[in-house]
C-alpha cells in the first residue's frame, strides 16, 4: 500500500497543507506601490474576511437552494429510470443503459457549452419550439438561471447514477421478488417496498457523493453567467474562490475560502451519513 500513500501525500495532503499555510498570509503593496508586493502574516484574517464577505455567504445560499432542487430530481430520476429498466416489461435494456449513460460521457465543460447554445435566443431550437407553441422562457433570467443550472447537472449525472442503481437492483435476490409476486404484490408495490429498501446503502452513498459534488459546482454556472449577468462571478463558492485567486490575485483569501468550503463539504457528508444510517436501520 506504500505507493498509494506516497501518491496520496503528494497530491492531497501536501496541497492541503500548502493551502493552509497560504491562507495565513496576504500580499500588500510596499511603499507607494512601486516596490512590488510583499507577503505579510495575517493569521486568521483571511478566514474572517471570507466569513464576513456577503458574496461568499450568498454563494452558499445559492448552493443550498440548488441542492434542494437538484438532489431530489437527479436521485429520484435516476432511481425511476433504474426501476423501469429492471422491470420485467422492459425491452432493449442494454440499448437504454448506454443511451442514458451517454450524457455523462460528455465532459462537463463541453456539456455546459452545448446547453449554453440551447439556451441562447436566436440559436436555440428549443426556444423556437416554445415560441411556435406560444410560450416564452428566459433561461438566463434572475429566477430561471438556477433551474437552467439544475437541468445541466441533472442531464449529465442522472444516467451515471442510474447505472449504479441498476447494478444494485440486479443484486436483489430473484427469489425475494418471486415471493413478493406470489404474495400478490404488484409491480409498483414490489418496486417501492422490496427493491428500493434492498438498495438503501447504494441510495445513501449516491446521495452522499451528490451532496459533495453539488458543493463543488463550477462548470455550468461559470459558463452560464457569461449570459446570465445577474448571477455574478461569485454565484457558487468555487466561483468565488476562482475569482479571488485568478481575478483578484488574493491567493490567501482563495486558500482560506477553499478550506472553509472543504469543512462545509465534510459537515454535509457527516449529516448525510448519519441520516442515511438511521434510515438504513429503520
Amino acid at each position: 500500500m506504500a505507493p498509494f500513500f506516497v501518491l496520496f501525500a503528494l497530491v492531497t495532503v501536501a496541497p492541503i497543507g500548502y493551502a493552509a499555510w497560504l491562507s495565513l498570509f496576504h500580499d500588500e503593496q510596499s511603499g507607494l506601490g512601486f516596490g512590488g508586493t510583499r507577503r505579510v502574516f495575517s493569521g486568521f484574517g483571511n478566514y474572517t474576511k471570507a466569513l464576513t464577505d456577503p458574496l461568499f455567504l450568498t454563494s452558499f445560499r445559492h448552493i443550498a437552494v440548488y441542492c434542494v432542487l437538484y438532489i431530489p430530481v437527479m436521485v429520484g430520476g435516476a432511481l425511476l429510470l433504474a426501476l423501469l429498466l429492471d422491470s420485467a416489461l422492459a425491452r432493449a435494456k442494454r440499448f437504454f443503459q448506454i443511451a442514458y449513460y451517454l450524457p455523462h460521457a460528455v465532459p462537463g465543460l463541453i456539456a455546459a457549452m452545448i446547453w449554453l447554445y440551447l439556451y441562447t435566443p436566436g440559436l436555440s431550437p428549443v426556444l423556437d419550439v416554445l415560441d411556435g407553441a406560444g410560450l416564452s422562457w428566459n433561461f438566463f433570467g434572475r429566477d430561471e438561471a438556477l433551474l437552467s443550472v439544475v437541468n445541466i447537472s441533472a442531464w449529465q449525472w442522472m444516467g451515471y447514477n442510474m447505472i449504479i442503481f441498476f447494478a444494485g437492483l440486479q443484486a436483489v435476490p430473484r427469489e425475494t421478488l418471486e415471493a413478493a409476486t406470489m404474495d400478490g404484490a404488484g409491480a409498483i408495490r414490489t418496486a417501492l417496498q422490496v427493491k428500493v429498501p434492498s438498495i438503501r446503502p447504494t441510495l445513501i452513498l449516491t446521495t452522499l457523493f451528490t451532496c459533495v459534488g453539488a458543493v463543488q459546482l463550477f462548470d455550468a454556472p461559470q459558463l452560464l453567467q457569461l449570459r446570465a449577468h445577474e448571477m455574478g462571478e461569485s454565484w457558487s463558492p468555487t466561483m468565488y474562490i476562482f475569482s479571488a485567486a485568478f481575478k483578484g490575485h488574493d491567493y490567501g483569501l482563495a486558500a482560506a475560502s477553499a478550506l472553509l468550503l472543504a469543512l462545509v463539504a465534510g459537515a454535509a457528508s457527516y449529516v448525510v451519513t448519519k441520516l442515511g444510517n438511521r434510515w438504513r436501520a429503520a
